[in-house]
């Protein structure tokens, strides 16, 4: 009996998926954010155990900016863009989460949007594989497949980044810096 198969990037696990051999390493200019600061961490896909349903930083920001599946990490076209996961809202509902500092001024409250989080648009293809493979998409009560608009809006999430080591006696200046960043369709 030969050893069991490891499970293969971009088919058994998503390729935005973090790995245990892939750690945190700070905050430091990322190019997933044009060189703003951002939250880091080591890439070594494939090494230890997959952490499921915890995107890899960099990985996600990148998947986000340029429309790269989650699943395959390959760029997605125009027209083979799907979510199980985006829930609909409005720019009102945006808004009160914090995040209307990122949608036009015009937007009216009521103007329907599509929440993706986290999570970039899929191949149908890709996303028909993850719908049936992924126990947590399967237990989810909305199983339907959402095209994603054709126009987006990228929300940039962040966390406070303190010196790590911080004299009590001294100010510190703290610095936002990018953890994830947030999908938001715009339907025409």
């Amino acid at each position: 009996m030969g050893a069991p198969s490891r499970p293969k990037v971009g088919v058994d696990v998503p390729w935005v998926t973090s790995w245990s051999g892939e750690q945190v390493t700070g905050v430091a200019p990322c190019p997933s954010v044009d060189g703003a600061l951002a939250l880091g961490q080591a890439s070594a896909p494939g090494q230890g155990q997959p952490l499921y349903s915890r995107n890899h930083l960099f990985r996600q920001r990148k998947s986000v900016r340029e429309m790269l599946c989650p699943m395959c990490g390959e760029p997605t076209p125009a027209g083979d863009r799907w979510s199980q996961t985006a829930r609909w809202t409005t720019a009102g509902e945006v808004r009160a989460k914090g995040l209307g500092v990122w949608l036009p001024p015009d937007f009216p409250d009521d103007r329907r949007l599509m929440d993706a989080g986290a999570i970039a648009p899929l191949h149908r293809a890709c996303a028909e594989r993850a719908r049936a493979q992924c126990p947590h998409l399967g237990g989810m009560d909305d199983h339907s497949l959402k095209a994603f608009p054709g126009t987006w809006l990228v929300a940039a999430l962040s966390v406070e980044a303190k010196p790590a080591h911080a004299v009590s006696n001294v100010p510190q200046r703290s610095k936002a810096a990018v953890a994830f960043l947030q999908l938001i369709g715009v339907p025409d």
